[in-house]
């Protein structure tokens, strides 16, 4: 069942590849077919594990080394989000990029990119996570210079650089690793902590060198640069990086390293979790004052996501059961609003030409859907309830106290404060002030607000993060399952 999860996205991509570009229909019906034979297959997997059947997949790769791909609470959250938010970019995209060339090339690599995504999120172990996380570096790059202007090709250039040199850094560490334990499987509670004493030190740097290369797609800073730079994309492939791919995948591995390769108990008794707290406290700050400051949509959009993404890494190294469920419940949360917030912003280039803050004045009153939208997705990304954001924020805040890390809940506030401080001048623009004579460059789409792929996944995704904040105590929602996975996976003793 993983295998065909991964099989599922990769095979449509292939077949993609090989059409001509009049050959509309055949492309649409494989993406759509992958997407929904995807989130069939994941809906089967996640009733399954739930009721804790077990879903693995061994090939054999080296004579003690193996690709393993094992569906687990963990996994499948991952897994969940990049399903559905597929199916929704792929409606997105179908609609975007009408009439654009070489869309045979964009969406077999926009397969691949899933396809890679979904195999870092079923890795059984350190090698199989590295070999799918340099499959999504090499699967994106093409999506990131699609539109072949200079100013894309630098773009992607600067990506490979920093994401290339995290992939360098990653595997050393592995290899490293590997030489110190003679595994790489990832387990609850670690597979270092059997070490003696004497490889602490090294085990420090490996930490160190395994963050490293995680932390330049999770987008901490210093490692970040590439990620604004990287706004040239198209609205599609902004959304695929910051929502569901690549920096999800960064946060990701972190998760993964101080939880179950190191151990969150260890990784502690190192006295490795405290640094990356307050790194990720750093990048949390930094992010929203950058962000502060830009003008593109899509910049401030970028800064934005430097910012939130952390949370994730700041939860899980808070080092409590709480605040993990906070940390890794953000994985969703963040996904579905910062997608709802690119959809929009590609809506408003897309229909009307606009693309800075400073264009936007008056726009709800000719857009009024896609800025309801907006609106939704700004207002989880401050923390206000009953979005899904307030539940992240909340939870991780709880898990600090709980701790007795209370530093971190002003870092939170802060945090909020300098959101509000970037998206409501937004908001009151959109809504309170007098549109121009004229949009930049307008398109007509008669009567409609535009056209009906572009405005259906942002509304869509927006009812899912209200859905998502006012139904949190569901069985199956995002945090329950966050609870399951702390219970089951972190702190089977809690």
């Amino acid at each position: 069942m993983p295998l065909l999860v991964v099989a599922s996205s990769l095979l449509p991509g292939l077949f993609i590849f090989a059409l001509a570009e009049d050959r509309v229909r055949t492309r649409t019906l494989l993406n759509m077919t992958g997407a929904v034979v995807k989130l069939v297959l994941v809906g089967w997997i996640l009733w399954g594990v739930f009721h804790e059947h077990h879903y693995e997949t061994r090939i054999p790769l080296l004579y003690d080394l193996e690709i393993v791909l094992r569906a687990g609470p963990l996994s499948l959250l991952f897994v969940t989000l990049s399903t559905i938010l597929w199916l929704v970019t792929t409606v997105y995209a179908i609609g975007y990029l009408e009439g654009v060339p070489h869309r045979s090339r964009f969406f077999g690599f926009f397969s691949l990119c899933v396809t890679a995504t979904v195999g870092v999120a079923l890795s059984g172990n350190l090698i199989t996570f590295l070999l799918f996380y340099e499959l999504l570096t090499l699967s994106t790059y093409p999506l990131l210079v699609h539109r072949g202007t200079e100013e894309a090709r630098k773009a992607g250039q600067t990506y490979l650089v920093y994401t290339l040199a995290g992939g360098a850094l990653l595997l050393f560490g592995t290899v490293w690793l590997y030489t110190l334990t003679g595994t790489l499987e990832f387990t609850p509670r670690g597979i270092v902590d059997s070490l003696d004493s004497a490889h602490h030190p090294a085990l420090v740097v490996i930490f160190v060198l395994l963050i490293g290369g995680l932390g330049v797609k999770a987008a901490l800073v210093p490692l970040h640069g590439w990620l604004p730079q990287a706004m040239v994309a198209p609205a599609p492939v902004s959304a695929l990086l910051h929502a569901v791919a690549v920096v999800k995948a960064g946060a990701f591995g972190i998760v993964r390293v101080v939880y179950e390769v190191f151990g969150v108990e260890f990784s502690t008794l190192l006295g490795l979790t405290t640094p990356l707290m307050w790194l990720a406290a750093f990048t949390i700050i930094y992010g929203s004052l950058r962000a502060l400051y830009q003008d593109d949509l899509k910049r401030r959009l970028a800064f934005s996501t430097v910012s939130q993404v952390s949370y994730i890494t700041l939860g899980v190294a808070v080092a409590g059961p709480i605040a993990a469920i906070g940390g890794v419940v953000h994985l969703v949360h963040q996904g579905v609003m910062k997608i709802t917030l690119f959809f929009c912003a590609g809506n408003l280039a897309e229909t009307l030409g606009i693309h800075k803050i400073s264009e936007m004045n008056g726009v709800g009153r000719r857009m009024p859907w896609t800025m309801a939208a907006f609106t939704v997705g700004a207002f989880g990304m401050i923390g206000a309830p009953p979005v899904a954001g307030f539940i992240s924020k909340w939870y991780i805040g709880l898990g600090a106290l709980d701790a007795g890390q209370d530093w971190v809940v002003l870092v939170l506030a802060g945090s909020s404060l300098l959101n509000a401080a970037y998206f409501l001048p937004i908001l009151h623009a959109a809504w309170f002030r007098a549109p121009p004579a004229r949009w930049p460059k307008e398109h007509d789409f008669g009567r409609k607000e535009t056209a009906w792929a572009l405005l259906l996944p942002p509304v869509l995704t927006a009812a899912m993060a209200l859905a998502i904040g006012l139904l949190a105590t569901l069985p199956f929602s995002p945090l329950a399952w966050s609870r399951l996975i702390a219970a089951r996976e972190f702190y089977q003793a809690w």
